[in-house]
């Protein structure tokens, strides 16, 4: 890497974490007790371990489409992205980050601005991968590593928002009870991770289409599958782990999830890491 590229990774990394600062110290409007408040040191550290475990920092691989999954990915939180004619079970992500960047002024490529569908250009894994150096593949990349701060930014949001949609999504009597396992989770450094992380990983849990059999995966179930006596992130990582493992006993045969389950688990197991083991680290540079 030259000496360059590397002053720029430190200085968009150093400008994610005055972005996220920002945006965590204001007030929360959903609980007095659920402000997530998140430091620069947090904030850096927090945004790049998303990005690890989405594709372990790799530039490359900003904008990806991995084998047996039927979008591409794009993004340090590798947002979903479904090419045209495709509605598949996951919640598309992506788009919502473009109509993100936009509306925050950063300068789109001009082929994206023009398509008000915002569609993924690339049919198929193959075509993804015949095509990945050309100018969409290259500007599209420009973007995604111009706007990290952004990205970072668009992701604290979607969990700040995340408990509201979670407690109208339930009975009555089930909301106090999700309401104090999500803020016992936003009180301490590794739970604002794993609460970060889950939302970016596998969505909050209310989207209709993404259940197996009637049974989601997201945050609202890991939160319903909680059983207390144990610190809240080790109680988070336990949960997950079950509704994961769930997830791909419930899935279609044909999806093959079980190849995938090894990797979900050890991603949820780093719930548990106390947060000194990670809380001053900057995102790798791949």
């Amino acid at each position: 890497m030259s000496r360059g590229v590397s002053g720029t990774i430190v200085t968009r990394s150093r400008m994610l974490a005055c972005l996220l600062v920002v945006l965590a110290t204001a007030p929360s409007a959903i609980h007095a007790r659920c402000n997530v408040a998140i430091d620069a040191a947090e904030g850096r550290a927090l945004a790049g371990k998303v990005w690890r475990n989405e594709s372990g920092g790799d530039f490359d691989k900003i904008l990806w489409w991995n084998r047996g999954e039927g979008f591409a990915s794009a993004g340090i939180g590798h947002f979903i992205w479904y090419p045209p004619g495709i509605d598949g079970p996951f919640r598309e992500s992506f788009p919502e980050l473009l109509e993100f960047l936009s509306r925050r002024g950063a300068q789109m490529p001009a082929w994206l601005s023009d398509d008000t569908a915002r569609d993924c250009p690339w049919t198929t894994r193959e075509a993804f991968l015949e095509h990945r150096n050309g100018r969409k593949a290259s500007d599209l990349r420009r973007l995604l590593t111009d706007t990290m701060a952004l990205q970072a930014e668009f992701m604290l949001a979607r969990v700040k928002s995340a408990l509201a949609a979670i407690v109208a999504d339930v009975p009555a009597r089930d909301a106090r009870l999700i309401e104090t396992r999500f803020c016992a989770l936003a009180a301490t450094p590794a739970g604002r991770y794993a609460l970060v992380d889950y939302v970016n990983f596998k969505g909050e849990g209310i989207e209709p289409g993404e259940r197996y059999r009637g049974r989601g995966w997201g945050l609202k179930q890991v939160l319903q599958a909680m059983e207390g006596g144990l610190p809240a992130n080790e109680d988070f990582a336990n949960a997950a782990a079950r509704v994961l493992a769930r997830r791909v006993r419930d899935a279609p045969a044909d999806r093959r999830e079980q190849r995938w389950l090894p990797g979900w688990l050890r991603r949820v197991e780093s719930y548990r890491v106390p947060a000194w083991q990670w809380h001053d680290k900057a995102p790798d540079s791949g």
